[in-house]
């Protein structure tokens, strides 16, 4: 959707904007670079436009037959009442180091230390505002994959799901 239209302030843009996003349209793989996580969680200590921006994520979670989400806040604030809630975690420097190989092997360059000062500075960020802190739900799962490759993961999770569902 395009819109053109003057904005009393940039925090009224990014508001109107968030409302106005269709998430069915939005592709995982931008998504999910680097850039975008990092405007994210800029764009998230905004209280208005976290809270569109939530409301969006709410209703794009009751689609049929069910959806999965993932987000630092989705288990906390966005799907407080899912029936089963992951809390994947690793450590920064595991993080670090997976968002350098993924760079590295688009074959783009990357500096590690920056990138994990980033990942730091990210996490502070995100644990500390106000609105919809980085933090586990009180009945998440915890899933550590610091030591875990894709696969391991996949699998950690989907026994949690597969156990948390059968209950």
């Amino acid at each position: 959707m395009t819109a053109i239209f003057e904005a009393a302030s940039p925090i009224a843009w990014a508001e109107t904007m968030a409302r106005d996003v269709e998430l069915a349209g939005l592709d995982r793989e931008i998504l999910s670079a680097h850039a975008i996580g990092e405007a994210a969680s800029k764009i998230a200590v905004m209280p208005a436009v976290r809270r569109a921006l939530v409301e969006a994520q709410q209703a794009f979670s009751r689609r049929k037959p069910g959806t999965v989400l993932d987000g630092r806040d989705i288990g906390t604030v966005v799907c407080p009442d899912a029936p089963v809630k992951l809390y994947v975690t690793a450590s920064p420097e595991v993080r670090a180091r997976r968002r350098y190989d993924e760079i590295v092997g688009r074959g783009d360059a990357a500096d590690f230390d920056e990138i994990f000062a980033d990942v730091r500075k990210r996490d502070e960020r995100d644990m500390g505002r106000a609105d919809s802190p980085l933090k586990p739900a009180k009945d998440a799962h915890l899933l550590d994959t610091s030591e875990m490759g894709i696969e391991a993961a996949f699998q950690a999770a989907k026994a949690i799901i597969d156990a948390a569902l059968k209950g």
